[in-house]
């Protein structure tokens, strides 16, 4: 599909500078969320010395904190359709704010997983909200582009997590660090509060009434066998999880303690990783939103990419990579997050409005199931290994191999069934009477 089939839809909201102030103000608690969720990336080895814990330990924290994001992502999407984007999000930043800030004081191993499932229970309200305030505000044709720029400034949460918070940390130590950043949840909070609108006037969506249980199966189903909704969830599965692994909380112990870094040259690397994910994020947005056949070979060529990649990285001769190979890694796995967000431009077009949080939420769990399973399973292996980061990282080929086995199983159908979908609705709009 060409941009030539991406006309205006009826009904579209028609996007323009009040859209974008909208939709600013909910990227921007976007914004705040990716930094809470990454500053423990920037903190593992402090987080090692405070708690007094091994690796699978640190690894809990992370687990658990994706663990409640993953599993919170269909009742999410589920509450996005029914209560709207600004009552979710106002939720999800008084949560994720009062994780960060007990985190900043928690006075031991247990109340500091215990605020982490906090942060991860208000961050998993927040992408989808997003991915929904944008569908409200602007014409169907900007979808993969204004996706593409919400996950790229998620990324300059992250960036900020590893230039500021990393030095906050060493500079005031870890409770100012972290109590200090949770301000930035207030601000958000008061912004949103006050001038956060759910959609423009005269486009309000037609009215989701929740009927029970049934309703929810029923929802959740209908999306599920969409095979959209599935090819969307098994991209998001593959791709994001390699890069996530890194950025969230065994990239840095990798490069200093495999690689023989010093934490400042691993902290450039790892903002080398953010920094690629952004500007690929612009291309990758334009791409998709002018060619949507570009979709797959996009998804494929970066799983192949961060597949080779990490296979040179973990299996070169010696004790440590070159700085050229390690660049070249943290370049590609730039990749990662914009590849991510094709998984929801399969999704979208496959189910209509009143079903788009609920898919949006099953395509989200993908990448977050594959980087909690990554986790945990780098952290068990490097226990059991002694630290031995050539056969803990291994696990990441398992599961591109899983999850590139089910999006070429599903590929043929979803495609077949969205030409269906732009054929019937083209039909639909010339015989509409005006």
């Amino acid at each position: 599909m060409s941009s030539a089939g991406m006309t205006a839809l009826p009904g579209d909201p028609p996007g323009g500078r009040r859209a974008v102030r909208m939709w600013s103000i909910g990227v921007a608690v976007y914004f705040v969320a990716v930094i809470f969720r990454t500053s423990l990336g920037v903190a593992g080895l402090d987080a090692v010395d405070r708690f007094h814990i091994n690796a699978s330990a640190l690894s809990t924290f992370s687990i658990l904190q994706l663990l409640v994001y993953a599993g919170m992502q269909i009742p999410v999407g589920l509450m996005v359709d029914r209560l709207g984007p600004k009552r979710v999000l106002t939720i999800g930043v008084v949560l994720f704010t009062l994780g960060q800030l007990g985190f900043a004081f928690s006075p031991s191993y247990g109340t500091a997983l215990l605020s982490r499932a906090l942060l991860g229970c208000g961050d998993a309200m927040t992408f989808i909200s997003v991915l929904r305030l944008g569908s409200r505000w602007f014409p169907a044709r900007r979808g993969p582009l204004v996706g593409q720029l919400a996950g790229l400034v998620g990324m300059a949460g992250n960036l900020v997590s590893t230039l500021v918070i990393a030095r906050l940390l060493h500079g005031v130590g870890w409770e100012a660090a972290f109590a200090g950043s949770a301000i930035a949840g207030v601000v958000v909070l008061v912004v949103m509060v006050l001038f956060l609108k759910d959609h423009p006037e005269g486009f309000a969506p037609e009215p989701v009434h929740h009927t029970g249980g049934a309703f929810v199966r029923r929802q959740i189903q209908t999306a599920w066998r969409e095979p959209g909704t599935r090819l969307g969830l098994w991209v998001h599965f593959t791709t994001q999880f390699p890069a996530m692994v890194f950025l969230l909380l065994w990239g840095l112990p990798f490069l200093v303690e495999a690689q023989g870094l010093s934490r400042g040259t691993a902290g450039e690397l790892l903002t080398l990783v953010v920094v690629s994910n952004m500007m690929i994020g612009l291309v990758y947005g334009q791409i998709v939103a002018r060619h949507h056949a570009a979709r797959l070979p996009l998804a494929l060529g970066t799983i192949g990419a961060t597949a080779v990649m990490w296979a040179a990285t973990i299996a070169y001769p010696g004790d440590h990579a070159p700085m050229w190979l390690l660049i070249v890694l943290c370049t590609v796995l730039g990749a990662c997050g914009p590849a991510s967000m094709i998984g929801f431009d399969f999704a979208r077009p496959a189910n209509p409005p009143e079903r788009q949080g609920t898919a949006s939420g099953i395509v989200n769990m993908g990448g977050f199931v594959a980087s909690m399973t990554t986790l945990f399973a780098i952290g068990v292996l490097l226990d059991a290994t002694g630290d031995n980061y050539r056969v803990a990282f291994s696990a990441v080929f398992v599961l591109e191999a899983l999850g590139m086995s089910q999006i070429l199983r599903l590929r043929g159908r979803a495609v077949r069934r969205e030409r269906e979908r732009l054929v019937a609705s083209r039909v639909e709009t010339v015989h509409v009477p005006v």
